[in-house]
């Protein structure tokens, strides 16, 4: 009973963060971009890169094409502790445009080597900028996005960042990168603007955001024992009393893993960061500053411990009884009653698509139904690895390994 309850209370809630989404999505599809003033603050982009050079390039050319005033913002790769050719490259880059506009620094296996958190507090420290901006290795933000994004967070004193929205580049690639696509635009962007609308919650994403300078420094910058990084600082930014803001006209395009093994250690690295999160947090349930972030953590709490539980169960439930070995009585696993739950979780997801110019075809119908049906699998089979994963690394008390997710040319 408790796991169908919970099954089903996971889809009524994502059901209803979708709804909420859309509505926000059709409020604000028309509004124009917001405005810079005339005289811009000073921004500072850091982008974390370990072996990067098959990427790189076409992402630091993509950074210093911004339409924000070119004499306003610095780029500042930190090349940690990379064996490949990237510091050849960059240095490369930074002869082409000048030093002022493009900083590399190279950290050795002393200084670097341990993980996106370090590297951002490395690169902090060279930041002239009062606002910094994050991008990930393999970005190709749009040409207006940093200008959104500096114009919304400017807009609001409360703000202490500004969100955009990153899409799949490589969708295309693999059956597994199709499935990616719809994920990113379903259970990432769509759920993003139903807990604003609901809420006035975002998460910070690991690239294409703006953060105020002071902000960061007040919560003494990121926790280098995240893997999660955002979802962590996120939380304690919360705590002290600012919001985050989702603007969806920011636009970057990333890569996505285009092979399950790739894939498989880049979710796993994720669950392990957000239990992280989830148990450093968790005191807070029950703490009148935990208020803000509340919903968020029984969101993930439910999600990470009693909805894998649940879906484990009731995997296990209809194996046995299509076998014949067991017999189960409850509504919950009524034949009538999950495929009604198939076609919640089809259309939920088919509607936000159509957001997306290009994405309303009946392949991806077809696309949505497999994924209930395989990728929602494949990712129990992450959270519990995951989850696993953790404990034996607190019980035999390791450090967190980051994993590099591997690039495509």
């Amino acid at each position: 009973m408790v796991a169908v309850i919970s099954i089903w209370g996971t889809l009524v809630v994502n059901l209803i963060l979708t709804v909420a989404g859309y509505t926000w999505y059709l409020r604000h599809i028309s509004k124009p971009d917001p405005k810079l003033p005339k005289d811009p603050p000073f921004v500072s982009i850091l982008v974390p890169a370990h072996n990067e050079g098959i990427v790189i390039v076409k992402t630091v050319l993509s950074l210093l094409s911004f339409d924000y005033p070119q004499d306003r913002y610095e780029v500042i790769v930190i090349n940690d502790n990379s064996s490949d050719n990237s510091a050849d490259l960059l240095k490369n880059l930074q002869d082409q445009f000048g030093s002022h506009r493009l900083k590399v620094i190279n950290t050795d296996n002393i200084t670097g080597g341990k993980g996106k958190s370090n590297a951002l507090n490395i690169g902090l420290t060279k930041a002239k900028g009062s606002l910094i901006s994050i991008y990930d290795a393999d970005n190709t933000p749009e040409h207006g996005a940093l200008r959104i994004l500096v114009a919304e967070l400017l807009g609001n004193d409360r703000l202490a960042a500004v969100i955009g929205k990153f899409r799949t580049r490589n969708k295309n690639a693999t059956l597994l990168t199709r499935f990616i696509n719809i994920e990113t635009l379903s259970f990432q962007w769509m759920a993003q603007a139903g807990r604003q609308q609901l809420f006035h919650l975002c998460t910070i994403p690991g690239t294409n955001y703006v953060i105020r300078r002071s902000v960061i420094e007040k919560v003494s910058g990121w926790d280098v024992k995240a893997l999660a990084e955002d979802t962590e600082i996120s939380f304690r930014i919360y705590q002290m009393g600012y919001r985050i803001k989702f603007q969806p006209r920011a636009v970057t395009w990333e890569q996505e893993p285009q092979t399950l093994d790739v894939w498989f250690h880049q979710r796993t690295r994720w669950v392990k960061g957000n239990i992280y999160v989830i148990i450093k947090n968790a005191k807070l349930l029950f703490q009148k500053k935990g208020r803000p972030i509340r919903f968020d953590l029984l969101y993930f709490l439910t999600i990470y411990f009693l909805l894998m539980t649940s879906l484990v169960l009731s995997d296990s439930v209809f194996v046995l009884s299509v076998a014949g070995i067991v017999h189960s009585n409850l509504q919950g696993f009524s034949n009538y009653l999950w495929l009604f739950a198939v076609l919640m979780f089809v259309i939920s997801t088919f509607v936000t698509i159509t957001t997306e110019r290009g994405e309303l075809t009946f392949s991806n119908l077809l696309l949505i139904i497999f994924m209930y049906l395989v990728y929602s699998q494949m990712w129990l089979a992450v959270a519990a690895y995951g989850m696993v994963g953790y404990i034996r690394e607190q019980v035999f008390h390791k450090q967190a390994k980051w994993y590099k997710t591997k690039r495509y040319k």
